[in-house]
């Protein structure tokens, strides 16, 4: 599973990226649940520029096998793609084109390279997108928690145009039995890791780490 702290090199030769904590609890709950992900090193850098900013220096960092650099596509994916291949060229990675659906892996060198962009390397969104496809089928609260956030007047929304997603997610959350992260609703099995995306994710983190 990941480790977070380690100082073990083997470890820390298989690296992943994230943009900050909530990213980093989901990942850890996700690879909890599904032992067979082989282990890695996981950081946040605290939010996409420093994602970014941290590709060249980590994939030169001696000792790396495998990067995986996890980010969110926000309301711009090809942007997005844009700006991690840019960053990949400056290493001397050649990208994709564009993004695999199923997560993009580049082998056949070292370090291996992998990108996921939340939520599913295609649409716009971020990671509580990802998360919500991981509620079960038929949840009575979801569409209850999505409704009440719809039904704010915009006047008196205090959430970005594009965090939508994100506040009914946190509203879902506030409904359960005891109330936490994103994470550790995985943890208490509010949330589900056996759905299509989610189990992409598990299978990109394991081709990546392997």
């Amino acid at each position: 599973m990941a480790r977070i702290e380690s100082s073990d090199s083997r470890n820390e030769a298989k690296f992943l990226l994230v943009e900050g904590p909530s990213d980093e609890h989901v990942v850890r709950h996700i690879c909890n649940q599904h032992p067979e992900i082989p282990d890695f090193y996981i950081q946040d850098r605290g939010n996409v520029n420093g994602v970014l900013a941290s590709i060249d220096p980590e994939l030169r960092s001696p000792g790396r096998v495998a990067l995986g650099i996890l980010v969110d596509a926000d309301d711009a994916p090809q942007s997005r793609w844009k700006e991690v291949a840019s960053r990949l060229r400056r290493a001397g990675i050649p990208p994709t084109p564009a993004p695999d659906v199923e997560g993009t892996v580049i082998d056949g060198g070292r370090p291996c390279v992998g990108i996921w962009l939340m939520p599913d390397n295609r649409a716009a969104g971020e990671v509580e997108d990802f998360v919500s496809q991981m509620i079960p089928d038929g949840d009575p609260v979801w569409p209850l928690a999505q409704n009440y956030i719809d039904g704010i007047p915009e006047a008196d929304r205090k959430f970005a145009l594009g965090k939508t997603s994100r506040a009914q997610i946190y509203a879902w959350l506030a409904a359960r039995a005891a109330p936490r992260m994103m994470g550790s609703a995985i943890g208490t099995h509010d949330l589900e890791t056996d759905g299509e995306l989610c189990q992409k994710f598990v299978a990109w983190l394991t081709r990546l780490f392997k």
